[in-house]
């Protein structure tokens, strides 16, 4: 699509459009052209992997519990409460996808020597290697996705999207 000035133009211009004729502001117009456009392209990367998780036997959900395990380095592992603030999940959602994960072989959970209470989630080998084939995986459709996209206006909008996310803060909705 192409805007008048000859600025080039999506779909969410069009819905952007209708907002604007039922009378909403132009800063909400914004906001909700953001919230719309971030939610496109992260479901557009979340298709473009689900074939390749698929073949691993993995969910987008089990990904990402994997890749934060991974991240924190040898020896790969957490406790509950620190995956699913990582991870970014409910307390129930994390529970589904450690328990699916255990069975799968790629976790194991042991006791916390220092706390009996709790107990620590740790990759084993196989979650390691399931994880390495599933970030190679991540970043072949982050390319497919966002590969045309000049590199300096990939940058210029996660420069962007930052300033968003540290303005609204660490909320948690349910």
């Amino acid at each position: 699509m192409q805007a008048d000035h000859g600025e080039r133009r999506d779909d969410i211009d069009a819905v952007a459009g209708t907002w604007r004729r039922d009378g909403l502001s132009e800063p909400l117009v914004a906001m909700l052209e953001v919230g719309k456009r971030a939610g496109r392209i992260a479901m557009l990367v979340q298709q473009a992997m689900r074939p390749a998780l698929a073949e691993l036997g993995l969910t987008y959900a089990e990904l990402e519990v994997l890749t934060v395990l991974r991240r924190e380095g040898e020896p790969y592992r957490l406790r509950p409460s620190e995956l699913t603030r990582s991870a970014f999940l409910t307390s129930g959602g994390t529970s589904n996808v450690l328990q699916r994960l255990q069975k799968a072989g790629h976790i194991e959970r042991e006791a916390n020597a220092g706390d009996a209470r709790s107990r620590f989630v740790q990759l084993t080998a196989e979650g390691l290697r399931i994880t390495e084939q599933a970030l190679r995986a991540a970043g072949a459709a982050h390319e497919e996705v966002l590969g045309r996209v000049p590199e300096a206006d990939v940058r210029d909008a996660a420069d962007a999207l930052r300033v968003l996310l540290l303005s609204v803060g660490d909320r948690r909705f349910r």
